[in-house]
């Protein structure tokens, strides 16, 4: 007897209705229940739905519980519980337990976060209209809420105190705790600072005028504001302001942005985009302190943009604060010493106590040449002979109305003719997402006070300029047909020159360079190394590529991008030859050669430097991964591909190869034939699965657990698996190895005098984790360097 059709038609509407609740959040957790982080509807939605708050996913395989605006685009984020301890995607879980805590737990069940609210009464959990996730009794008196510990964001009807500050995320897209805060300060006054790890400093209101010529009021020390619904912000220290579209209606945020500017929004519901409705007087975003960092220029081009000095390179692209690293180090030998000029630039800060008024430039200079304690000197282009040496170059900015000209102290050697007067060299963060771009009427009315919109004009004027040459190439695609192949050659060829700024060999240049290409120092599957001497004394090291299957136009192309990528632990593309068959590439020489010829050999390289070896080209492919603009997967991680400095500095080799080396027939990222080195390579190049990043991850992996045993990927394959049938077979034998004889002996012997075990567990641990077979549970190279980084104790399971 079969089931009534009307009763399977309620019955499926009865799933169907559970299953679109779900999807559609929950009202409440109540005391036992939880919400998951694998379970897509497992959120709470406020009463009429503006708030969402949930799992948010902010790594490859990470995630914070956060309450974000249901109804903008990219789920705006203006709360997060667990923002600097993210956690994994498989496991997590918030839950309200019985005694009245609500308390966040990762995959091992670990506590990351909680309420500390403990009570016999009975709980629940909701996220209220306003965006606060509250906790409250049968009473409905709040016993916790989000409103009291906010992140960097403030909401109408929230109030900033003396005992709460809002702090910056890292920067766009990184929600890290960053370093600018907005909060009360000791004397009852609201202020923005830089509060760096090196240095702190007060950035609005100015510290050139008194708090009360700012308007500021000292004396109440309640310290209370609050932003309330029509977009009025209040405050007790009598700093007030209005949204420009000042009224009830649109959702509104008052937040402290990634690079330090405090902001209030209104949302567009309509779009979900968020219009500017406010922002502080005096606050030009070049002038924000510790924006570029030690020796970092703030430019426009048109919205802020970090730039360095020609020669100096970008500590880390991904965080504009690090700043810049020039190539050498300073003597105190004034006759060795020289100035590299940067027009229209000044460090603001940090002058020196021999500070002069109506000297001379030359004995401005000289001043500085001598005083051990002066990194560089201003010299201002006002007639009045004021000299500013400077202890830091801090807070650098550049802009065409800048009165003066900043010399920073370089080596002499470092000077070639000419390159005093030569412009900011483009070592852009052009590979970071960290930007923003801000558009609205008030920017408008605010124009001289921030100058956005002067460089806006610029910028549109740029692409007029562009559209005019973009016609005449059509035009001489259409009337000269016959010499396209040679226009598209050489466009690429002046933006491989221009754009990225490294020089074009001849085949005789190299030829000579290398002696007829007698010494060769490295053989992999792109080719044959051989090391050079440029200018007389500059050693090189000459890529000599074979098997290049593009044309010269598509060469260019991916040359061009590979000289554009730039970090200091990533090898210095210096230049290349293309002279008919001859593809070679110029790269920086190191002395101390690959970590193979270390590693697996008499010389002694501590723990200190192995873990300093393994930091550093985490943190290379993670640039690689991420931080481009134009992802590039390296296919060949291997200690071959990783050359040491004078300093043990690593520096990832032969990034960018697969772009020259793609096969004809590749589409997207994917390869149609296997590369890499056996006993490196990821499980899905042998099941022919589409290669992503997670390939590079295995093969860290592999080097970690080399770097870790002193063994090659060959020695560990038969030393800790006979039969090495499966990729998780090693990472099985190695963990076996380790529950049965002990961490220590798979260790390298070379290491037991130097056995920091915490240290050990926790390299051994990440290395576990970027072997696994699954690619999907391999952590992206991000979250690697940040377990490399972690402070706290990570036991091995």
């Amino acid at each position: 007897m079969g089931v009534p059709k009307f009763v399977l038609f309620f019955l499926f509407a009865a799933t169907f209705a559970r299953s679109q609740a779900r999807l559609e959040g929950m009202p409440s957790l109540k005391q036992g229940n939880s919400l998951k982080v694998e379970e897509e509807g497992d959120f709470l939605v406020s009463p009429n739905g503006t708030f969402s708050s949930g799992f948010y996913e902010v790594g490859a395989n990470a995630s914070c519980y956060s309450i974000w605006f249901t109804n903008s685009a990219n789920k705006t984020i203006i709360w997060m519980a667990n923002r600097d301890k993210p956690v994994g995607k498989r496991g997590s879980k918030l839950t309200l337990h019985g005694n009245g805590n609500l308390v966040l737990t990762d995959e091992l069940g670990s506590v990351v976060w909680s309420t500390n609210t403990i009570s016999n009464e009975v709980m629940v959990v909701r996220l209220l209209e306003t965006g606060n996730l509250v906790l409250t009794n049968q009473a409905k008196r709040i016993i916790w809420q989000s409103f009291d510990s906010p992140t960097d964001t403030i909401l109408p009807s929230q109030k900033l105190t003396k005992n709460t500050t809002l702090v910056s995320m890292r920067s766009q897209g990184t929600y890290l705790s960053g370093f600018y805060n907005f909060k009360f300060d000791d004397n009852n006054v609201l202020f923005l600072i830089y509060n760096g790890p090196l240095l702190s400093s007060v950035y609005w209101p100015q510290i050139a005028t008194t708090v009360f010529q700012s308007g500021r009021d000292p004396y109440n020390s309640s310290r209370e504001a609050i932003l309330d619904e029509a977009g009025q912000f209040v405050s007790s220290d009598q700093l007030q302001f209005n949204a420009s579209d000042y009224g009830i209606g649109p959702k509104r945020r008052l937040t402290v942005d990634y690079d330090g500017i405090l902001r209030l929004y209104s949302l567009d519901e309509s779009t979900g985009l968020w219009k500017l409705s406010w922002l502080p007087d005096g606050v030009d975003a070049c002038l924000v302190q510790g924006l570029c960092g030690e020796y970092g220029i703030c430019t426009y081009k048109p919205q802020p943009t970090c730039t360095c000095p020609s020669g100096f390179s970008l500590n880390d692209p991904s965080d504009w604060s690090k700043g810049c690293s020039p190539p050498f180090n300073l003597t105190q030998d004034a006759s060795k010493l020289d100035f590299l000029e940067l027009p229209y630039t000044d460090y603001y800060g940090y002058d020196l106590d021999t500070y002069k008024l109506g000297i001379s430039f030359e004995a401005c200079r000289n001043s500085c040449l001598v005083d051990s304690r002066c990194k560089g000197f201003g010299y201002a282009l006002d007639g009045l002979g004021q000299c500013f040496p400077k202890s830091l170059l801090l807070n650098g900015y550049r802009m065409s109305n800048v009165k003066s000209i900043i010399h920073v102290k370089i080596p002499k050697r470092f000077l070639t003719p000419g390159a005093i007067l030569k412009e900011l060299e483009t070592h852009e963060l052009n590979c970071s997402a960290a930007q923003i771009v801000l558009t609205s009427d008030l920017e408008t009315e605010k124009g001289n006070g921030n100058g956005y919109m002067r460089y806006l004009t610029g910028f549109v004027s740029s692409f007029a300029i562009i559209e005019a040459i973009c016609i005449g190439l059509t035009w001489w695609y259409v009337f000269r047909k016959q010499a396209h192949e040679e226009l598209v050659n050489m466009g690429y060829l002046k933006l491989a020159i221009n754009a990225v700024g490294f020089k074009r060999f001849t085949y005789a240049e190299l030829k000579k360079a290398t002696k007829d290409f007698k010494q060769e120092i490295g053989k992999g599957g792109f080719g044959t190394v051989y090391k050079g001497v440029l200018d007389g004394d500059r050693a090189v090291a000459v890529k000599r590529l074979e098997g290049i299957l593009q044309g010269e136009a598509e060469f260019w192309a991916e040359v061009s991008v590979i000289g554009n990528i730039n970090h200091r632990n990533l090898v210095n593309l210096y230049g290349f030859c293309a002279d008919n068959d001859h593809k070679m590439l110029v790269y920086e020489y190191l002395e101390n050669g690959s970590l193979d010829k270390l590693l697996f050999s008499d010389v002694e390289l501590g723990l200190e430097q192995r873990c300093n070896i393994a930091l550093g080209t985490a943190k290379g492919l993670s640039y690689l991964h991420e931080e481009c603009l134009e992802w590039v997967l390296h296919c060949d991680v291997k200690p071959q591909n990783i050359l040491l400095d004078d300093h043990f500095e690593p520096k990832v080799a032969d990034f960018g190869m697969s772009k020259l080396f793609k096969d004809i027939h590749d589409e997207g990222i994917g390869f149609s034939r296997v590369r890499g080195t056996r006993g490196y390579m990821a499980p899905e190049w042998m099941v022919n699965l589409k290669i992503d990043a997670k390939a590079d991850v295995y093969s860290y992996g592999i080097v970690l657990l080399e770097l870790l045993s002193g063994k090659s990927a060959s020695v560990l394959l038969s030393a800790f698996a006979q039969e090495y049938t499966e990729h998780n077979q090693l990472v099985q034998c190695v963990t076996e190895k380790i529950r049965v004889e002990g961490l220590k002996e798979v260790i390298d012997p070379r290491l037991h005098h130097d056995f920091n075990k915490k240290k050990l567990e926790r390299l051994m641990k990440v290395a576990l984790l970027c072997v696994q077979e699954d690619r999907n549970a391999r952590p992206a190279m991000s979250k690697v360097v940040e377990l490399l980084l972690e402070n706290d104790e990570l036991l091995l399971e």
